[in-house]
């Protein structure tokens, strides 16, 4: 029997008479659950970790969300081709499929003006605006293949981290935190590290969905209190919160063991976790331990605001793994070039190519890339042909969405390194070979976690729901 079955034959009156010792059992489950025995109920940490389905690669996942979707022909795959076809639109059959959001099929072609390089012992092939990630290429699969279904960026969004174009799925991170618990009792499982103007997706790249909200992210601020209100009103001393917190926590206890909600146990949880990261959370900020060398290394200390603030998000995600944080979601915004791409991207990407590798090497110098799955990339690519909202300023072309090829890159925990997996055709139109979509790098991630992803459900309006929902395959050629 569960606790959900045990709270549905007891009310509150008959729960406290016929238990002995009353709240003692509250302490019995409080114990039991850090030891991953009791299943989640009053008194009981939802958050404690928990077994996977087999022995796991990874443990935590660093997962940097390029938001709004990199030019996979500046940055990762080399078209020649293009420069044949510079300047002039496409025959009818090669664009007759594609799913535009802005251009016209009839729109001309624009060759990228970056040349590529081999980096690393394997060779790779990677723009010359990436020579740090190059350092690393050694480390990192390459995807090319990669395909999803939506075109615009809050429906590409959502299918990348819930497996759907509808609202109200959990996210992977959420999925995530549901299978595996939380290995640090001071922070959140699932912290949230925005940089840039802001996501199409916004909350909804991080929330719980139907799954109970003590799995949804944390956002972490980059400036003032690390988490809103985390710090206490003036007056309030630590010592009253807490005593105020025991009295709280005590009648939800009771209304959950009346009700079985898991809210209740969701709020409780939530309210524990805030009072003790009002002692982590600012050391977790606080650089003064980091050595001069490292800081560089991120460059860390750079004038460029936003290269700044990416390089602390990096730092931030090796210091969350390395206290037990269990899902990390970097967003990074925004990469939706449709206007001047040669002007922004080269800067874009130079604020991020230094902390990205820094990253790498890092967690692997600190032994901690082995059990670290880390993943690049955003909700689709770009189209080839070029996109000019101001037909006066050719300086101004962009390019456009593009779900049907596209590129992501995966490192560390249980993902082979020095690897390019999968071809699109010369124009980066189509995959002609081992295609990834979006389902099959979920599957993957999963797996690396140590969940077979068609039996990792929660059960919700009488059905079962998964990341995948009934699609996905994993990619054993990426793996180690």
């Amino acid at each position: 029997m569960d606790w959900h079955q045990f709270v549905g034959l007891h009310n509150r009156r008959e729960f406290l008479r016929g238990v002995a010792g009353g709240f003692g059992l509250f302490a019995l489950f409080d114990l039991l659950a850090r030891d991953g025995l009791a299943a989640p109920g009053a008194g009981v940490n939802p958050l404690a970790p928990k077994a996977p389905h087999f022995a796991p690669k990874a443990k935590h996942v660093i997962y940097m969300f390029m938001e709004g979707g990199p030019s996979q022909y500046e940055l990762f795959d080399p078209k020649p081709a293009l420069e044949r076809y510079d300047g002039e639109s496409l025959p009818e059959e090669l664009t007759r499929d594609l799913k535009l959001a802005f251009i016209k099929p009839t729109a001309k072609v624009m060759a990228s003006r970056y040349k590529f390089r081999k980096y690393g012992q394997s060779g790779m092939e990677l723009s010359e605006l990436l020579p740090h990630l190059g350092s690393v290429a050694d480390e990192i699969t390459l995807i090319r293949s990669m395909h999803t279904d939506a075109f615009n960026h809050h429906p590409g969004q959502l299918l990348l981290f819930t497996g759907s174009i509808q609202f109200g799925r959990p996210t992977l991170g959420a999925w995530v935190m549901y299978g595996l618990g939380s290995e640090s009792e001071n922070l959140p499982g699932f912290v949230v590290l925005p940089s840039g103007k802001g996501t199409s997706g916004g909350t909804t790249n991080f929330s719980s969905g139907f799954l109970p909200s003590h799995y949804q992210g944390t956002i972490l601020r980059a400036q003032g209190d690390p988490i809103l209100y985390l710090s206490n009103p003036e007056g309030v001393s630590r010592d009253n919160q807490k005593l105020t917190l025991e009295l709280v926590n005590d009648l939800n206890r009771l209304r959950q063991a009346e009700t079985g909600d898991m809210e209740i146990a969701s709020r409780i949880a939530s309210y524990e976790l805030a009072f003790r990261m009002q002692m982590e959370a600012p050391d977790l900020v606080d650089f003064s331990d980091e050595s001069p060398e490292t800081l560089e290394m991120y460059g860390f200390n750079s004038d460029n605001k936003h290269r700044r603030e990416y390089a602390r998000n990096c730092l931030l995600a090796r210091r969350m793994v390395e206290r037990g944080v269990r899902f990390v979601l970097m967003m990074d915004a925004s990469w939706d070039d449709h206007t001047e791409l040669n002007k922004k991207l080269p800067g874009r990407v130079h604020d991020i190519d230094q902390p990205t590798a820094a990253l790498i090497k890092d967690l692997k110098q600190r032994g901690l890339l082995d059990e670290t799955l880390v993943i690049w990339g955003g909700e689709f690519g770009r189209t080839p042909m070029v996109e000019i909202r101001n037909p006066r300023d050719a300086s101004n072309a962009g390019r456009d969405h593009h779900p049907g090829a596209y590129s992501m890159w995966m490192a560390g925990g249980g993902i082979r390194g020095g690897y390019v997996h999968g071809e699109t055709d010369e124009l980066c139109l189509k995959v002609v070979k081992d295609p990834v979509h979006v389902h099959d790098l979920n599957a993957t991630i999963l797996h690396c976690l140590g969940f077979d992803h068609t039996r990792l459900t929660y059960r919700h309006m009488g059905r079962d729901f998964r990341l995948t929902d009934v699609h996905g395959n994993v990619i054993e050629a990426l793996l180690a």
